[in-house]
């Protein structure tokens, strides 16, 4: 798979002009000045919400988002520069122009929307309990999981917290700044069940076999995943809209995604 990645990567690049040695952009695209200024493109992520991104044992970051990262480095011909933070405080360092890109798994929303703008989807996810209740994990609606007696845990700034308040007002919510917290106090039997990502239940499932964890058998909504770009700089976002496509039409993503959604040989990768 890597040598196919590869491969595919370098005939993409193979004519293309790469904005690293150019002549700096004229001031309307001060985001790719920027860009060329530093010779890296700085993208954000949480660095614990696997299979998209997250840390292997040994510490180094792995990850759908991650990969997507490095193949729109290459296209513009800079390094990439990943800076971990929590997830909460991404679009605001985004905003800050601290960063020029956020790809972590974050949710294309109107509120979001209004404050950075998005390219994709790249991805579609949903919303899924993990727990160890198999009555929980037999849940249809979401009126299924309203209840006054269940605590539920969610990443703080995500649309798992949003949606909780939203439609499970009854439940007593637990924020945490990373899933590995929110996991463990699940595993502990702090809450009765976290609510998240469906990939990040599912994966969850797998990588604590012992625990008795299960999750539902379908998301309960669809949400797109997109990367939120430094906002005022349309010449800016309409590179990286080219880039998404030219990477989506080479193939690129098509193997990515079979790599990190569909085969589970990086499992053991994990701490």
């Amino acid at each position: 798979m890597r040598g196919l990645l590869v491969g595919l990567l370098t005939a993409l690049l193979a004519g293309c002009s790469t904005l690293q040695g150019s002549t700096p952009p004229a001031q309307g695209s001060p985001v790719i000045a920027r860009i060329v200024e530093n010779g890296a493109l700085r993208v954000g992520m949480s660095g614990n919400q696997p299979p998209l991104n997250f840390k292997s044992r040994s510490g180094r970051l792995m990850g759908f988002d991650v990969d997507i990262t490095r193949g729109l480095a290459a296209m513009m011909g800079v390094e990439p520069r990943i800076v971990e933070m929590p997830f909460g405080e991404l679009l605001g360092a985004l905003q800050r122009g601290e960063l020029d890109l956020v790809i972590s798994g974050m949710t294309i929303t109107p509120a979001r929307n209004m404050k950075v703008p998005f390219v994709g989807p790249y991805q579609l996810s949903g919303k899924s309990i993990l727990t160890k209740s198999e009555t929980l994990a037999k849940a249809d609606e979401t009126s299924d999981l309203n209840q006054p007696t269940l605590r539920l845990a969610a990443l703080s700034g995500s649309t798992s917290e949003e949606f909780v308040k939203a439609f499970l007002p009854k439940a007593t919510l637990e924020t945490t700044q990373n899933y590995d917290s929110a996991i463990e106090m699940l595993r502990k039997d702090e809450v009765h069940a976290l609510v998240a990502d469906y990939e990040i239940c599912v994966l969850s499932v797998l990588r604590y076999p012992d625990d008795g964890l299960v999750t539902l058998s379908r998301p309960l909504t669809v949400e797109p995943l997109g990367i939120a770009v430094a906002p005022g700089d349309p010449l800016f976002m309409n590179l990286i809209e080219n880039n998404v496509a030219a990477l989506e039409a080479s193939g690129l993503f098509e193997g990515l995604r079979g790599r990190w959604f569909k085969s589970g040989g990086w499992v053991d990768q994990l701490p």
